[in-house]
């Protein structure tokens, strides 16, 4: 399992997302993109020191831009939201209880859970090197399945933006959003399976596989539970606006040709 190398790993993340400290939501936002693009890096690091991608070096570089570039849209693009978009604020600031203070027990608790998490994502990039495994199509493959993830996530967050800025009383409905009503989670998905694909090959043991499932599994639910939990917001603001409503009721929610609509009872 290489538990010296998660362990190190594990500690850059939770230094990274401890941004969390300063406002918890952070916890799962910004310092996630931190701690994703970190958590690359080290895995870097860590393969080039101990000489553990002899002959796939453009494999392993290829992936840290990849999370490297995952990380610094995230970070970057929700930093630049909050700092430029009032609303946005606001709107944050509601969803956060009006900045309210949690306990520290609970926020040292949220800041652990969060970094084992962030490891295990990044997980398949170090078995596979760790491992000393030389195939590259599957994580070619699977690299290629996290690019479109990445580039959905990119443009359903730019058409969003632009499309509240016309119309700022009603949720985005065009480009992605006739698709899906929450692409960017759906791009979510699809990038975190390219990462979960392009290690395959290579898991050794229940403990690798178990890693590596239950982190893509976490994401999958963290992605529903974030699509319910945005369905609410907008069913207590939009709820009794007819054109949301007909736009709601006939776009799947979070998965294209999957007809489910809702993940709250309507009222």
């Amino acid at each position: 399992m290489y538990f010296n190398y998660l362990a190190i790993i594990c500690l850059v993340c939770a230094v990274l997302c401890a941004v969390g400290f300063y406002k918890y939501v952070y916890f799962l936002s910004i310092g996630y993109g931190f701690a994703i693009a970190g958590g690359g890096l080290t895995v870097l690091i860590i393969a080039l020191k101990n000489g553990l991608a002899q002959g796939v070096t453009w494999l392993l570089v290829l992936q840290t831009v990849l999370f490297l570039a995952y990380g610094a849209r995230l970070s970057g693009f929700l930093l630049v939201r909050e700092i430029k978009n009032a609303a946005y604020r606001k709107t944050l600031k509601e969803a956060t209880g009006n900045d309210k203070k949690i306990p520290v027990f609970v926020s040292v608790s949220i800041w652990v859970c969060v970094a084992v998490l962030y490891t295990a994502q990044v997980s398949p990039m170090l078995f596979r090197y760790a491992n000393g495994s030389k195939d590259a199509v599957i994580p070619v493959i699977g690299i290629i399945i996290s690019v479109c993830g990445l580039c959905l996530e990119s443009l359903a967050d730019k058409q969003k933006s632009e499309q509240k800025k016309v119309n700022p009383n009603m949720v985005a409905t065009e480009g992605l959003y006739k698709m899906v009503r929450c692409p960017n989670y759906l791009g979510e998905i699809i990038f975190w399976t390219g990462v979960f694909i392009s290690g395959v090959t290579t898991y050794t043991g229940i403990g690798q596989w178990l890693m590596a499932i239950i982190a893509y599994i976490c994401i999958v639910y963290i992605m529903f539970n974030g699509a319910q939990r945005l369905e609410k917001r907008q069913m207590a603001r939009y709820g009794n606006d007819k054109a949301y409503n007909a736009y709601a009721d006939r776009t799947p929610i979070i998965i294209p040709f999957l007809p489910i609509y809702h993940l709250n009872k309507k009222a």
